[in-house]
């Protein structure tokens, strides 16, 4: 039987065959601000109910994102200071980095890319369908979100799946298939502490260099010629880069595994594609393609009746908040319909709530409408081959059959 000592939130071990949502449920009941100790570091306050965590990333003045980072690694000032992108930031540098490119990802501005997602995905979909067997995740959900992003961020089409492979390694370090420890001391100032971070900035650098000769409407041509560090610049490529891709692609295969496990949900949605706004954000809550985040209080402070110290660790786990039994009716079923649904797959509001929330919504929606469109069968040919990470809810590979 689970208990609270048996739950270890920090170990990615635990989100290796699926999510731990009876683990999640159990905090959810039980203490739902819950101490979690590390082998080898301070321990962290776990926060499990929605709007716990809504409050938690609303109090910026409680709650920082700048004093330790945002990640559950415990770092020193100077690595602080070298890894700091707009996400571990707060105000008022978090606002002047973030104003810079938000008006581009308006609804209005988004808007405008309806057909272009369009037809990259009929592009996509006519390459991959036909191959019969294949992976999902390398044909299909990474390339969408991928070549649409490389249009608006300035990235050639043909070093797109670059960006790709050093992503993957960037941000699936804790996985063993793109772990680097031996060297992680040598590379402890970096991003996630991983050399392929310097593959990232120096990509980004050459396009900032090739946009000052050549400027182009995109945002790297923008940032070229803001007076940014190159430290800031460095960041907000890598962030812009991996995030623009990986959490996209991420729901879109979590949404196909949910469709192919729940056949009378995609038989609603294949029948009826005016649910396709519903349907994109039911995935989003299903999938919750970013597990946590973390921050640290900067003051004492009192959540949910239990007392926080100045300096310690708080985690917001969203995949929790996103299976609230008080906020969502039936909230481990999947339905393609629900309504109301405020996930906070994109972060419960607050400075931090995801700037391309809108682009991601519109991309979901057109895939699968695109996808469900054509008269195939899909099937799965092989297990879902997630990452092992505790922070991305990911999956490195779906192999898929698809016949007429």
């Amino acid at each position: 039987m689970l208990t609270l000592d048996h739950i270890d939130l920090g170990d990615p071990n635990l989100f290796v065959e699926s999510v731990p949502h009876e683990a999640f449920a159990l905090l959810r009941r039980e203490d739902p601000v819950h101490w979690n100790e590390e082998p080898d570091g301070p321990g962290f306050w776990a926060v499990t109910r929605y709007e716990d965590i809504r409050h938690v990333h609303r109090a910026v003045d409680v709650y920082s994102s700048e004093i330790g980072g945002t990640s559950l690694e415990d770092l020193d000032q100077e690595q602080i200071e070298a890894r700091k992108s707009m996400l571990d930031m707060d105000p008022p540098r978090h606002d002047e980095l973030r104003g810079l490119i938000a008006r581009r990802f308006t609804p209005r501005a988004v808007s405008v890319w309806e057909e272009q997602i369009r037809t990259v995905t009929r592009g996509v979909l006519d390459r991959a369908l036909p191959m019969g067997e294949f992976d999902f995740v390398r044909e299909v959900s990474s390339e969408i979100p991928m070549q649409v992003f490389a249009e608006i961020l300035g990235i050639p089409q043909g070093e797109r799946r670059e960006i790709i492979e050093i992503g993957d390694r960037l941000l699936g370090n804790q996985d063993p298939e793109f772990a680097v420890t031996e060297t992680a001391d040598e590379h402890r100032n970096l991003p996630f502490s991983h050399p392929a971070a310097l593959e990232m900035f120096e990509f980004g650098r050459r396009l900032a260099a090739e946009r000052r000769r050549e400027p182009g409407n995109d945002i790297i041509t923008q940032l070229a010629f803001e007076p940014l560090t190159q430290q800031e610049f460095d960041t907000y490529f890598v962030l812009l880069a991996t995030a623009g891709n990986e959490t996209t692609r991420h729901t879109i295969t979590h949404g196909l595994l949910a469709l192919l496990e729940h056949p009378e949900e995609m038989a609603r949605l294949r029948a009826d594609a005016a649910l396709g706004a519903k349907a994109a954000d039911e995935m989003l809550r299903w999938a919750t393609p970013v597990h946590h985040f973390r921050r640290t209080a900067a003051k004492d402070t009192v959540l949910a009746g239990t007392a926080i110290g100045a300096g310690d660790k708080v985690t917001t786990w969203l995949v929790s908040g996103n299976r609230d039994e008080t906020v969502f009716e039936h909230p481990d079923r999947f339905v393609v319909d629900r309504t109301p649904n405020p996930h906070v797959a994109f972060g419960p509001g607050g400075i931090h709530h995801c700037m391309g929330a809108h682009l991601a919504r519109l991309e979901i929606r057109i895939a699968f409408e695109e996808l469900l469109a054509r008269s195939v069968d899909i099937e799965l040919t092989g297990s879902p081959e997630r990452l092992r990470s505790n922070f991305f809810n990911g999956i490195k590979r779906l192999p898929v059959k698809v016949t007429r």
